[in-house]
């Protein structure tokens, strides 16, 4: 078995998603509102509660969301990654409750609801 050293070059590669994975981007973590106003902070405790994201990339059999889609998950079942310092989220697509996207206004209910 052979070391390599990793360079820089490494971080320049493509990046390409297999089978049914979705990588996500969280949404902005941080105080929220509610509808009556109250400032609800960062740090409270909440109960299980989902969460929204942003789809930045998909594998080759993922149907039912496309790159730019709102996406809601358990942030319990997650595997977070980095990628060129960034943080995200790696997901299966069966692990998807949800899908938010202009293109759906069509009356489609979706796989997952």
């Amino acid at each position: 078995m052979t070391s390599r050293k990793r360079t820089a070059d490494d971080d320049k590669l493509p990046i390409r998603m297999l089978h049914d994975r979705v990588l996500v981007s969280l949404e902005q973590e941080g105080e929220r509102k509610s509808s009556a106003g109250i400032l609800i902070p960062a740090t409270a405790q909440m109960g299980r509660r989902l969460a929204w994201a942003k789809v930045v990339a998909i594998g080759a059999n993922v149907r039912t969301v496309e790159i730019g889609d709102r996406v809601l998950f358990d942030p319990e079942d997650r595997a977070e990654v980095e990628v060129r310092g960034d943080d995200y989220v790696l997901l299966r697509e069966r692990d998807l409750h949800a899908v938010a996207a202009p293109r759906l206004e069509d009356g489609q209910t979706g796989l997952y609801l």
